[in-house]
This record gives structure tokens, C-alpha cells and sequence, in this order.
């Protein structure tokens, strides 16, 4: 009877969730209900699957309006209608256009038109399929209405948005967040009705006494609309089914590419290698897969076209078909990787690859994707009400201070005249929390559908200009949608980018082939870095976690990292298996210590669950599940099993198959603790690997070319620290890095010889056309003779002039910056004119007798430190003159357990709760010749000695020892004071003296 219903995806508006909807259905014992969010069908889908679980008929379509002004209201009568709504919604949305005023012609969509637009209108006719929507409200004006006497064309149309004074009370909120007002100020037309509500059947009845016609035409009207789709274990696979025109032609080709290509991957093909391939092929057959692999090959074919690197992970790692096709690099036979941890016939879902590509590349590999394939977008998310941003937003609404929400939130609480408000925003905040709040894009993921994409959902289009589902990816799997990961990172471009450094500064070097992955493995000098933790700027490496990890494992084999890359995740942490392996690993005397039966499946990691796989050896090999059931109980304990009820009876069977096999109870629960903790917070084997072969690549190119390496990782913004960090990284290489240079420098770093020359780009608020002129003209008419030349060739203005000069990059022209920005600031003046005029003939300067002007090292650093963030000085001779300690880093091995004092320049700090709520820190510093050392500042001690911003700090503490990891734990901290800027300091004593 309902055909007006909004969900909260009627976003900034709605206030009922789908299954709230439903429960209200369900009360007023209504067997059908129509969902109609406002110019949106995100909820559709959802509201399709659950409907049937509380014995409601879904019927969906959309509200149409223009900003709060009701245009009409849309129902699919079944699924091309649903096509035909979501196109119609799409073409607006991407456009960014107003809806026209009346619906247009629709094959499969009923339109009802609200009794006022009808009035307004002073429509007269109706097209097929179009109604007249009467409200409760509309009945007495039907009355006396001349519409009355279109009887076959009146229906209900009963807004239905709240339930109860508290819902209105949430929707005038979110309607104030919306349009940025406070609540005084929000107008009625802005607004919902109060009666926007769901009526009950009888009071329904009772109101339309006399018009019972506008019933019964609802009735027949919901009547004619049905939609189908399938879900979960009953969905069919929505992806574009064939490659090519058919699935024989698919197979073919696919087994053909392998073939083709499987002798460059193994020399020897064994029984175990040509087995493999065979029951992995039956199985991609049989599971209707083998599109899902050609269309990965075929963008990846794209990429080594263009030259663009990647790296294909996740779980497809697991198989040798997509390793001989160039998917990914790991060979899952050296590595014992398991084959149902990639697919198996409990799966209805694709094997995972997630693609890495270059940030610089991505965009060109999706708009690829998006031409190549007819039926494609985006996967979308919505980005959620958070509690403390609610609050703010709230507290505007209100209209409460700044100042009082700021310390509310800090929880200072203090009774104030506001005290009332406050209540009323922590109360509604609450209510509010979880909300869809907007749209947004999927991070990588990209739908290739075999049917358009608004058969789903409508999409919208956001700045890249990429069409995106209005849907996010736990529905769109649910229909059988399974995205493709076309991922962007880092680490791609700096090994991209450092390899063409290479081959400009040192054309004649032997440069390794870096598929060659194999030797890197076998490199002892590589090696060495990973088990000194000298990873600074290694992709997944670098960070002060990884280098402690590997520094306490010893790092230093492929199969080593690869263990590494897994302990790490908080999984295998906080299941207290990383200490285990870590140990059992130096010490094999430990590995004793593991149950008999766990050491025997899992020899290479001790007995030890390290991996996404192992979750699947115990299940199988411990408790007796097959690998099919057992990879069903990982994805559950990873939030993506199928049911509860199916995850509850393996549960079930796990427990009774190990108490038959005469295990201990104990042994039992520990061993399911354990899973339980792991599961969803641990790579597949495959993946790590993955990550280790990147590691490796970039590992060459830090130990044989690092000064070109560590110039490309800036020109890619570093990555786990800051810039300062790295600049640091090329000084202990045995680089110079010198500031921006009128002769040298581009609008990148770049290096030359041993000397890396920073960027124009480094420069904060040096604007990208100032430094595209001067590079033109350097370029086009050669470099500049002297600081004259440049002021008459290159015209960027005093204040983009006084950056360049301020940075001192006109230093081999005039080392002292003083005098040139006298002769800059006299020849602005010189040469000011009312009218811009071309001159014929270049004017004469006039060279001025300046005083004698002295700069120093210190007012360098501080224009350094505004203009790119750091001082591009060492941070030691900075500091305050005083007696301080001599320690470095190479002191801590011979002072372990003593109590020390040493200086650090903080590079960063990660703070951390422990099991009773309170706040430590680890810290990383860097000792006077540059070398990293770490810390730890327990909670006492955080709390009494707190770190105040980067800088050089003070440190007194307790050097520690944890298997060749050494440490200090902090008992006293202090901020080391800097020479103050003299210019400053000038000031502050002339403005004294006056």
C-alpha cells in the first residue's frame, strides 16, 4: 500500500535503516512495500534481499526531486524498469542537471505525479502508466478538486519517513548538517511533513472512506510490479561472462596462453608442475572463471605495453596458472602455496587479484579498462556519521562555541549555560552515529558486468570522471557483482623512476634485469640489509616495526621477508604467535615446545601459524576438515563467510573431529584461540610473497644505486617518514643534496653525479607557472649568464622572485641572498610602470653601491625550514650551545642494561594503548651521524615527559637487549632548545628599546 518509503540512504534526509523499514512493514502487517529513497536506488539491492526474510513483496524506484521540491515518484515495474529509472537518475546525476518537471517516457516504470505538481501543472491528460499520488493529507482538497473525476488515475502516495517525534527530531538535524544552517534557521520548505508516516491498514481504510478506488488502484498497481534478483547462495554471477563470444572460444584461448607460456616460467615441467596446471584449469572451467582470467590478462598486457610496472597479489597468488600468465611473480609450487586458499567448489566468488600499479599510472590503466570494456564503473562506498564528527556538526547546528565543543570532546566537561544543548548533542549523535553520510569511490575496486551497470543501481559521476555504483561491495557480491582491485601505490614509482635515474646519471651502469628476482635472492650484500634492518625507502620494509622485526628474526633469505611481511600484521601479534615463531626461529631447540602435530604441518614455520594457509593445514590435517570446509571456516573468522549457520556447524565439527582424534581439551580451545585470533588479521602466503618480491627489487636499488634510489623516493613523497628523513638517507649514503638551483634543478629532484639538487617543486607557494617559465626559457634560449639575465628573460613577479632568492638558488650567480634582494627589490621599483609596454631595446641597469650585507648559516636554515619544512642542515648544530653526551647509536651494544644519555632528532612517534587503557609510546630517533635508534616511553613516563613536535631531544634511559635488538627504554626527556632566528631576535630587542 506504501509505494513513498525512504530509507537513510535518502541521504541527509531518511532516518530509517532497511531493516527498520522492513520491521515497520512487518508491525503494520503489510505484505508489499515500495522503497523509494530521493534521486537515489542505493538501497535497493538490500532492501530486495531482506524483504522476502520478513514476507514483504519488494517493489523498488526512486523519489525524483530537485533539491527539496517533489517532481514525482518512480516504480520499476520489474527489472528493465529498474534499468530504465537507474538511466534516467544517472544521466542527471552526471550531468549535475535539475530533473525535468514531468517524468518522461517510460516502457516499464509507472510515474505518480503529487497531487500539487498536478494542480500546479493544471494537467489535464495522463500518459499510460502515469498517476496522480493522493496523501492522507491531500483528501479533503481531493474533495473539492476537479482531479477527483479521474478516478482510474488516483493513488496513494503516503510519504513514509519517520515513525515517531524523535526520527522528525533527527531528520531536521541531518537537513540542518546538510544545508550548513543552524536550527533556527532551517525552513519549512527543507523539510519533511510531521506526517510523513506509516499509517495502519485500518486507519487507512477508515480515512479513504469513499474514495476506497484510490486503494484499490494501489493495490493493483503494486500489483504489477515484480523484480528478481539473487543473492548469496542463490546469486548468479553478474560479471561479463566471456572474454571472447563464447566460453569454448574463452577456454581455448586461456589454455593455449598456457601453454604458450609455460616453459618460460619453468625450465623442467615435472608431474608435480603439469598436475597442477591441469586440476587448476578443470577447476577455472568449472567454476565459470576463465573470463575473470583473460580479462586480467588483458590489462595487464596493456600495462607491459606502456611500460608500466605492477604487482598482481591477494590470493590469486596461490595459483601457477595466473603466475605463468604474468599475473603475479611468485611461483606457488617453490613456495607450497595451497590451491584451495585460491579457489575451490565451496567458492562462488573469483580468486582475489589485487593489481598494484604506479600512482602515476593507474588513472591511464583505468580509463583502459573503462574503453575496453563495454559495461564498466567504479565500486562506491559510503563514508559513515562518526560519533566525535557528529558532535561538531551538532554543536554548529546548535550553534554552540568552538572553544566549549573543542573541550567538550577533550573531556572537559564544565556546567556551563550550554550544559542543556550538550545533552541534546551527545543524545542525537549517538542516534546519528553509522548514518550513510555520502558517497564516495572504493579505493581500487572496478566492475565488469555482462549487463549495463544501471541494472543495479544508478551511478554518479565524481571528479576523475569515472562513472561509480551507488552501491558498495558487501551488495554488490552479495548479486553475484565481484569487483576487479586495480590499485595505485608508491613503491612501484620510486623502483620505476629510480631505474631511469640510473640510466641518465650513469649511462654505462650494469644494470640488472629486475624480473631477475631469483639473483636478488641469492645476493648476500641484499640480504645483509634485511637483517640489519637497513631498509630506509624499501617498499613494506622500511618502517621502524619491520626493521625491529627483521633485525630480532635475523632477517636474510626471500622465504625469511616473506614470514616477515605476515608476522607483522596485527593477527598473528595478538594471537601470540609472532614472539613464538620469532624465538622458535633463533632457537630450534624451541621448536620442541610445539604440538607434536602442528610442527608436522607446518614444518617451515616451526609449528606455527603464520599465514592465511596455515588457518587451512590445521584445519584439515589437525581437526580433520576437508581443505574446501576449511577455507570456508577462514573466510568466516575474516567477516566474509557465507552464513553463521554453516560457519557455527564447522565450528561444531572442528571441535568433535579433534576430540575423536584424542586431542585435549585445552589443546583444543588453544589451538581455536588461536585461529580465532589470526584468521582475519593475516596475508595469505602468496600475497606476502608478493610484497617480499617488490622488497627485493627496490633492496637492489637501495645497496647499488642508493643516491638514485633515494632521489626517486622523494620524487614520489617519501613514504613512511618525512621528507627531512630521506634528504638524510642520501647524506649517509655518500650523497650531497644541495637546495634548489637555478642551473640544476628541474621541477623534480634530480641528481647529478653524487649531488642531488632539489626541486622548484620542494618550494611552498612557489607557483607551478613561475617555475614552468623559468624552465621554458632556461630550455628554449639556454642557461641564464648572471641574476640580471634572469630578471630580464624571466618576468615572475618580486614575490615569487624573492622565494627563488630566499632558497638561494641564484647562490652561483651571488652566494650572498642579502644583496640580491636589494637589487631585486630596486630594480621592482626601477622599472614600475602604469602602462605594460614591449621594449625594442633591453634597458641599462644601474649597479647601486650597497652596503656590506652579512647572512649566515642560521637565517639559511630557518628560510630553509619555512619554505620546504626542513633546515637542510644538520640538526645538531642548531641546537643551543652546551655540554651534551657523545653516545650514538653504535654505543647501545656495549652499554646494554646501563643507564645512558644520548641525543636524537625525532623521526617518529607511534603511540599506543595497553590492556588497561593506558597510553605508550615508540619512538624513533636519529643520533648525530644519522644513524636510527629507537625508544620506548612507557606510560608514567609518557605522561610526565610528552613530545613536543620534531626537534632534537635529550634522552636518559635504560639500554635494552631483545635478540640483537637494542633499544632504549626512556626514564627522563627533554626538547633540546634551537639558536633562535637572528632576524627575529633583532627585532624583538630594537622593538625593546623603542
Amino acid at each position: 500500500m506504501y509505494i513513498n518509503c525512504h530509507s537513510y540512504y535518502s541521504l541527509r534526509y531518511g532516518v530509517l535503516s532497511v531493516s527498520q523499514l522492513l520491521e515497520l512493514a512487518k508491525v503494520n502487517g503489510l505484505p508489499e512495500m515500495a522503497l523509494t529513497d530521493i534521486n537515489s536506488t542505493s538501497a535497493c539491492l538490500e532492501f530486495i534481499k531482506e524483504a522476502p526474510k520478513q514476507g514483504v513483496k519488494p517493489i523498488v524506484g526512486t523519489d525524483v526531486r530537485n533539491g527539496n521540491d517533489r517532481c514525482y515518484v518512480l516504480l520499476a515495474k520489474n527489472n528493465q524498469g529498474f534499468l530504465e529509472i537507474n538511466q534516467f537518475l544517472t544521466k542527471r546525476l552526471h550531468q549535475g542537471a535539475a530533473f525535468p518537471d514531468v517524468p518522461p517516457s517510460f516502457k516499464n516504470v509507472i510515474s505518480i505525479i503529487p497531487f500539487e505538481k498536478v494542480l500546479e501543472y493544471e494537467m489535464e491528460s495522463f500518459a499510460p502508466d502515469w498517476y496522480i499520488g493522493i496523501s492522507v493529507a491531500d483528501l479533503n482538497k481531493l474533495k473539492f478538486s476537479r482531479l477527483k473525476k479521474f478516478t482510474d488515475n488516483l493513488v496513494l502516495l503516503q510519504p513514509v519517513t519517520f515513525c515517531n517525534q524523535n526520527h522528525f527530531n533527527i531528520h531536521r538535524l541531518l537537513r540542518c548538517i546538510d544545508l550548513n544552517i543552524v536550527l533556527s534557521k532551517l525552513p519549512e520548505s527543507e523539510q519533511g511533513s510531521k506526517k510523513d508516516f506509516m499509517y495502519s491498514l485500518n486507519h487507512l481504510g477508515d480515512s479513504f472512506e469513499g474514495f476506497e478506488g484510490i486503494l484499490d488502484n494501489t493495490k493493483r498497481l503494486m500489483g504489477e510490479c515484480s523484480i528478481i534478483f539473487n543473492f548469496d547462495e542463490a546469486r548468479e554471477n553478474q560479471n561479463q561472462i566471456t572474454y571472447l563470444d563464447s566460453r569454448e572460444e574463452d577456454y581455448n584461448l586461456l589454455l593455449s596462453l598456457v601453454n604458450e607460456r609455460k616453459h618460460n616460467r619453468y625450465k623442467v615441467l615435472n608431474k608435480q608442475i603439469n598436475d597442477r596446471i591441469k586440476r587448476e584449469m578443470d577447476a577455472i572451467q568449472q567454476m565459470d572463471f576463465v573470463s575473470y582470467f583473460l580479462i586480467n590478462y588483458d590489462i595487464l598486457q596493456y600495462a607491459i605495453k606502456n611500460d608500466y610496472p605492477y604487482i598482481g597479489r591477494g590470493s590469486g597468488a596461490n595459483s601457477v596458472v595466473a603466475y605463468i600468465l604474468g599475473i603475479t611473480n611468485v611461483d606457488p609450487i617453490e613456495l607450497d602455496l595451497y590451491f584451495e586458499r585460491f579457489i575451490n567448489l565451496y567458492r562462488s566468488s573469483p580468486p582475489d587479484f589485487d593489481i598494484d600499479f604506479s600512482w602515476k599510472d593507474r588513472d591511464d590503466v583505468t580509463r583502459y579498462i573503462f574503453e575496453r570494456f563495454p559495461h564498466t564503473a567504479l565500486m562506491g562506498t559510503y563514508v559513515t556519521f562518526q560519533y566525535r564528527a557528529v558532535i561538531r556538526e551538532l554543536g554548529k547546528v546548535f550553534g554552540l562555541p568552538k572553544a566549549e565543543l573543542d573541550d567538550f570532546l577533550n573531556g572537559f566537561k564544565s556546567n556551563t549555560k550550554n550544559d542543556h544543548y550538550f545533552n541534546l548533542v551527545t543524545k542525537y549523535a549517538k542516534l546519528i552515529h553509522n548514518f550513510p553520510n555520502y558517497l564516495s569511490v572504493h579505493s581500487g575496486g572496478i566492475v565488469i558486468t555482462k549487463q549495463p551497470v544501471q541494472a543495479y543501481c544508478a551511478t554518479f559521476m565524481p571528479p576523475k570522471g569515472f562513472q561509480t555504483l551507488q552501491i558498495d561491495m558487501h551488495i554488490a557480491e552479495a548479486v553475484g557483482i565481484f569487483k576487479f582491485d586495480i590499485l595505485a601505490q608508491r613503491g612501484l614509482s620510486k623502483i620505476k623512476d629510480a631505474v631511469a635515474l640510473v640510466r641518465e646519471n650513469q649511462p654505462n651502469a650494469d644494470l640488472h634485469d629486475l624480473n631477475d628476482i631469483a639473483h636478488f635472492k641469492n645476493d648476500p650484500a641484499i640480504n645483509e640489509l634485511l637483517k640489519t634492518g637497513d631498509c630506509m625507502g624499501v617498499f613494506y620494509v622500511e618502517s621502524p616495526a619491520m626493521r625491529t622485526l627483521m633485525t630480532r628474526l635475523q632477517t636474510q633469505d626471500y622465504l625469511g621477508l616473506v614470514a616477515a611481511s605476515s608476522i607483522i600484521r596485527p593477527g598473528v601479534t595478538n594471537g601470540g604467535m609472532k614472539n613464538a615463531y620469532i624465538e622458535r626461529h633463533r632457537f630450534p631447540k624451541k621448536r620442541s615446545e610445539a604440538h607434536p602435530v602442528l610442527l608436522e604441518i607446518m614444518q617451515d614455520t616451526y609449528g606455527v601459524m603464520v599465514y592465511q594457509e596455515d588457518v587451512l593445514k590445521v584445519a584439515h590435517y589437525f581437526a580433520g576438515l576437508s581443505l574446501a570446509e576449511a577455507d570456508v571456516l577462514r573466510r568466516g573468522m575474516s567477516g566474509k563467510g557465507r552464513s553463521k549457520e554453516q560457519f557455527d556447524a564447522l565450528e561444531k565439527k572442528f571441535y568433535e573431529n579433534c576430540k575423536d582424534k584424542g586431542y585435549q581439551p585445552k589443546v583444543i580451545e588453544e589451538v581455536w584461540d588461536q585461529i580465532k585470533a589470526f584468521a582475519g588479521y593475516a596475508f595469505a602466503k602468496g600475497h606476502s610473497a608478493s610484497y617480499a618480491v617488490e622488497s627485493y627489487q627496490s633492496l637492489y636499488l637501495k645497496k647499488y644505486f642508493p643516491l638514485e634510489f633515494m632521489t626517486a623516493v622523494l620524487n614520489n613523497g617519501g613514504g613512511f617518514y618525512n621528507l627531512d628523513t630521506y634528504i638524510n638517507e642520501i647524506i649517509r649514503c655518500g650523497g650531497l643534496v644541495e637546495n634548489p638551483c637555478i642551473k640544476n634543478s628541474d621541477h623534480g629532484n634530480c641528481i647529478k653525479g653524487k649531488t642531488v639538487y632539489l626541486g622548484f617543486g620542494m618550494i611552498k607557494n612557489l607557483e607551478h607557472r613561475s617555475v614552468q617559465r623559468l624552465l621554458t626559457e632556461r630550455q628554449l634560449y639556454g642557461d641564464f649568464k648572471d641574476f640580471n639575465d634572469f630578471l630580464d628573460r624571466c618576468k615572475i613577479g618580486l614575490e615569487q622572485l624573492m622565494l627563488l632568492i630566499r632558497i638561494n638558488a641564484f647562490r652561483q650567480f651571488e652566494p650572498n641572498k642579502q644583496r640580491l634582494m636589494w637589487s631585486a627589490h630596486m630594480d621592482e621599483n626601477a622599472h614600475k610602470s602604469k602602462i605594460a609596454q614591449p621594449q625594442l631595446f633591453k634597458a641599462k641597469r644601474l649597479n647601486y653601491n650597497l652596503p656590506v650585507l652579512r647572512g649566515n648559516s642560521i637565517i639559511d636554515a630557518y628560510d630553509n625550514l619555512e619554505l620546504m619544512g626542513f633546515p637542510m642542515q644538520n640538526m645538531f648544530s642548531l641546537i643551543q650551545p652546551g655540554k651534551y653526551p657523545l653516545t650514538l647509536e653504535k654505543d647501545l651494544k656495549f652499554n646494554v642494561g646501563k643507564r645512558i644519555t644520548i641525543l636524537g632528532k625525532l623521526v617518529t612517534s607511534k603511540t599506543t594503548k595497553t590492556s588497561i587503557g593506558d597510553y605508550m609510546a615508540f619512538s624513533t630517533f636519529l643520533d648525530s651521524e644519522g644513524v636510527c635508534f629507537d625508544s620506548v616511553q612507557f606510560p608514567k613516563i609518557k605522561a610526565k615527559y610528552a613530545l613536543n613536535g620534531m626537534g632534537i631531544y635529550w634522552i636518559k634511559g635504560i639500554v635494552t637487549e631483545d635478540l640483537g635488538y637494542f633499544a632504549l627504554t626512556t626514564e627522563e626527556m627533554y626538547k633540546v632548545p634551537v639558536i633562535p632566528d637572528p632576524r627575529y631576535s633583532e627585532e624583538q630587542k630594537t622593538q625593546k628599546n623603542i
